[in-house]
């Protein structure tokens, strides 16, 4: 494995850990979001069950990156996450689009640097095994 693919899956974990377990245990204070993040929040806060799901897949994906472990699952656990980031800033607030651009440029060279683990799950057609 490269350096710097290491690198990037270093960061991407540390970066997925630490926010993902700030989710939980709230050792730092983001910035409180105002006007239509406010909204966005809030109904998303509303539903109960949408920010645990989302930390507890950060934390766990942020973990399996650090340990090297089912690195191509973490990074499609990671995809969505990134896509609702980065909409979030391009459409709400972008003020914080920058730190998920990084991310997402870390998750595509992983991706592209695992590509091989991803050509069973974007072949068109698949047979079942049983």
């Amino acid at each position: 494995m490269s350096k710097l693919t290491h690198v990037a899956r270093v960061l991407l974990g540390l970066s997925f850990l630490v926010f993902g377990l700030n989710g939980f245990l709230h050792f730092f204070t983001p910035p409180a979001p105002m006007g239509d993040a406010l909204t966005v929040f809030t109904g998303l806060n509303a539903a109960g069950y949408l920010f645990p799901v989302m930390f507890g897949f950060m934390t766990l994906s942020g973990v399996m990156l650090l340990a090297g472990r089912c690195v191509p699952l973490a990074l499609a656990f990671m995809a969505p996450v990134l896509i609702n980031i980065v909409g979030f800033h391009l459409a709400v607030d972008p003020g914080g689009v920058a730190i998920g651009g990084f991310l997402t440029v870390l998750e595509i060279f992983l991706a592209w640097s695992y590509r091989d683990a991803f050509k069973g799950m974007l072949a068109a057609k698949h047979t079942p095994a049983v």
